[in-house]
């Protein structure tokens, strides 16, 4: 009798067992919705300002869209990453110019000698750890991009405002 009453008290108190962890391990409940959009008068008056302090700005220093264009570099760019001379992962970039209106035309006469200086920027950072372990955090990602327009700009002037990573991939080998 005892051997048929067993599995089933186990199964009962297997089951209140993990409902039990279930209660205990879960996450805090949100806030109310109602807690987030009680500002009084002051606080609603200080952020009506703040949307009205961008208003302000010349549209020189927010450099609008009109005035900037997105040109994307015809072709990936596959970066090895080596590790105690061994080949141990492969990366992928796809990268986006965001320049000046009208120096597309510059930047695709301009693409082998851009390649050359982005390869040799992201092979660096290849070189000094910048693709090992979390990679895609941005203290990781800052100085790749900052290294990448300060490149560009090198070789294309200042009409060059920033170098998009459109795409990144890591695929160990």
């Amino acid at each position: 009798m005892i051997a048929k009453l067993l599995p089933v008290i186990l199964l009962i108190v297997g089951t209140a067992a993990g409902i039990g962890a279930g209660i205990m391990l879960a996450p805090a409940p949100e806030p109310k919705a109602e807690t987030e959009h009680a500002m009084n008068d002051d606080e609603m008056a200080s952020a009506d300002d703040m949307d009205h302090a961008e208003e302000d700005i010349p549209l020189d220093e927010l450099g609008p869209d009109q005035e900037r264009e997105y040109v994307k570099i015809a072709n990936q760019f596959v970066v090895p990453v080596v590790e105690r001379d061994n080949l141990s992962s492969l990366v992928v970039i796809a990268l986006s110019l965001e320049a000046k209106k009208g120096m597309s035309e510059k930047i695709h006469l301009y693409e082998p000698k851009l390649r050359d200086a982005f390869l040799q920027v992201l092979f660096d950072h290849a070189n000094m750890g910048g693709f090992r372990g979390a990679f895609t955090r941005s203290d990781v990602l800052d100085p790749l991009r900052t290294a990448l327009r300060e490149a560009a700009q090198k070789e294309l002037g200042k009409g060059v405002y920033d170098v998009l990573i459109i795409e990144i991939s890591r695929q160990d080998v």
